[in-house]
């Protein structure tokens, strides 16, 4: 774990992300708030582009939970067989539409704690859909962004819970909105786990991990 990085050198790396792609979006495909979450609970421990393949139709057909529970667990269950731990996520889905229009009126909460009372949706989760569809500056922390935030001192914890922590307490404000998008899309295709990819990496030069692969 390296240490914490100092406030200027942090700034300057969110400055060069931020010139790079000013605005970073999830890769997840989703039509509103309700398919968001549905995609986001769906791709723990599975690939984006695997859930993306997955819903591009299972979408056009359940955009509700009204709709959802209209498919039923069966029909859920087959549009995303192809996913990892398909049939307990299908059956999170259903009961999290079933309390969706039980309690919520058939709408995505906008609290986390609201968030997390929903089967399947944990703190991960419930932090990606408040950046991404209700624009607070919430921390998603990720494999992707676990690593990244110890190995260059961004944001280093023993835990996500600390990493979390630590962005939020040391990224400057005005780069809170996006910081988990940046992270993690460096982490996904530069700073990766085995191969970091450092000769095209744009913050080499302030990042103090010492195994480089320039």
């Amino acid at each position: 774990m390296a240490k914490q990085m100092k406030y200027q050198t942090i700034k300057e790396v969110f400055r060069r992300f931020h010139e790079l792609e000013p605005e970073p979006k999830g890769e997840l495909h989703h039509t509103n708030a309700y398919t968001l979450t549905v995609a986001v609970a769906l791709s723990a421990q599975a690939t984006d582009a695997g859930v993306n393949k997955a819903t591009r139709d299972l979408f056009k057909i359940a955009d509700t939970p009204q709709k959802m529970l209209a498919l039923g667990l069966d029909g859920l269950t087959e549009h995303i067989k192809t996913i990892g731990l398909f049939r307990q996520k299908a059956k999170n889905v259903i009961k999290m539409s079933q309390l969706l229009v039980d309690e919520f009126d058939g709408e995505i909460p906008s609290s986390r704690a609201a968030l997390m009372s929903l089967p399947g949706v944990g703190r991960k989760t419930a932090n990606v859909v408040l950046n991404m569809w209700f624009h607070m500056p919430t921390q998603a922390v990720d494999t992707h962004i676990f690593r990244l935030g110890n190995r260059t001192g961004i944001a280093p914890g023993k835990d996500v819970d600390a990493v979390e922590r630590a962005i939020e307490d040391n990224v400057p404000a005005e780069y809170q909105l996006h910081a988990h998008h940046w992270l993690i899309l460096h982490g996904r295709y530069v700073c990766k786990a085995r191969k970091p990819v450092c000769a095209n990496c744009i913050i080499r030069d302030l990042c103090p991990f010492e195994e480089k692969t320039l």
